[in-house]
């Protein structure tokens, strides 16, 4: 079964104030069963400019624990989207500049 993982990203300025808030997709897998409460491994995000980006830079991993599954039945073929923990990414403290 493909699953896509997403994540919740806001983005907010130096006074918390949010300035976006977006869907990020890590990608569509081809996986066995995967559970609420379950844990993934990723790199860690940041920002390059506005846009939510990888930070590919060594020892930026994170792990993030699964939140909810959707499995939209009204789409052909089924659709079955995976949510990560949400994150909150600050201007100026999470750029990571030109990769």
């Amino acid at each position: 079964m493909k699953y896509l993982i997403c994540q919740k990203v806001s983005i907010v300025d130096m006074n918390e104030e949010i300035m976006a808030e977006v869907l990020f997709e890590h990608g569509e897998y081809d996986s066995t069963l995967w559970t609420v409460g379950s844990s993934v491994v990723t790199y860690e995000l940041g920002l390059k400019e506005f846009e939510v980006v990888y930070d590919r830079r060594e020892g930026k991993r994170k792990r993030s624990k699964i939140t909810d599954i959707e499995i939209d039945l009204i789409t052909e073929p089924v659709a079955t989207r995976v949510f990560l923990e949400p994150v909150t990414l600050i201007i100026g403290q999470h750029d990571i500049g030109q990769i």
